[in-house]
């Protein structure tokens, strides 16, 4: 089976350079990783640079700062350089008079969106608008529609951004348990949650595992379960049924929609 990462990050300001990176992927046999850049940083060289030093490793998520008139050019340009996607958060709008903008040229360049939000701005109305108009974009709804600890029943927020998944341009980023679920007071010698939410399993109700896909959150997982431990907790989830729905999950989507080869 085949293994992409389709949310992990690199960096020399923040987070750790891709050399961490690369030795958690061999360690745990992922094949391939979509590195998505962080907020607030533009200049998406050293994530092609990343690409260049490790061929075939990695596909680039790029930003672009949209407020600045410039934004539809520079996104062509790291197109042109191979980027796969561009990261948007659900309410951000370009300025001028076509407020989707940036997004219709997401569209135009067969680029993904990569969508970090919360669970209210994936939720609202505005957003299933927007999805609904651009039924060419690809757009995922990453870490869980911006779920985490403390979800409990009867999950509403969370029941609204799945209504999602009644468009079929939309995709969902599952990580690790962690994400999700309390960490214990006192870490014992086996690895386990006392509780996790059945967010996963909406989810997969809501949107199949062809429309979803794996991804660490590296490095910041590493302060949660780990990035061995966040892997296992996703191929290993009972909602899974049988090896085709690992694949899908674990690797063919984020193929799919990011390109990886």
């Amino acid at each position: 089976m085949k293994i992409v990462d389709s949310h992990c990050h690199a960096g020399l300001s923040w987070f750790e350079p891709v050399e961490m990176l690369v030795r958690q992927m061999e360690s745990n046999d992922v094949d391939h990783g979509v590195l998505i850049q962080h907020r607030g940083v533009y200049d998406n060289s050293y994530l092609f640079d990343c690409v260049e030093r490790f061929p075939g490793r990695f596909s680039v998520v790029a930003m672009v700062d949209v407020a600045d008139g410039n934004a539809s050019a520079e996104l062509e340009r790291w197109a042109g350089a191979g980027a796969t996607g561009v990261r948007l958060a659900p309410v951000v709008r370009s300025p001028g008079t076509d407020p989707l903008a940036i997004w219709r040229k997401a569209a135009e360049l067969g680029l993904a969106v990569s969508s970090l939000g919360t669970l209210e701005e994936f939720a609202a109305p505005e957003f299933a608008v927007l999805v609904a108009e651009l039924s060419d974009l690809t757009v995922v709804v990453e870490h869980l529609a911006g779920a985490g600890y403390g979800s409990e029943p009867p999950y509403s927020a969370f029941r609204g951004a799945m209504e999602l998944s009644r468009y079929d341009n939309t995709y969902i980023k599952v990580g690790g348990l962690g994400e999700i679920s309390m960490r214990p007071d006192v870490l014992r010698s086996e690895f386990g949650f006392d509780n996790t939410p059945a967010l996963i399993e909406m989810a997969y109700e809501a949107f199949g595992p062809r429309r979803m896909m794996w991804g660490s959150d590296y490095p910041p997982v590493s302060n949660r379960e780990g990035y061995g431990n966040a892997l296992r907790g996703i191929v290993e989830h009972p909602v899974l049924k049988g090896e085709a729905d690992r694949e899908w999950v674990m690797g063919k989507t984020a193929e799919k929609v990011f390109g990886t080869g």
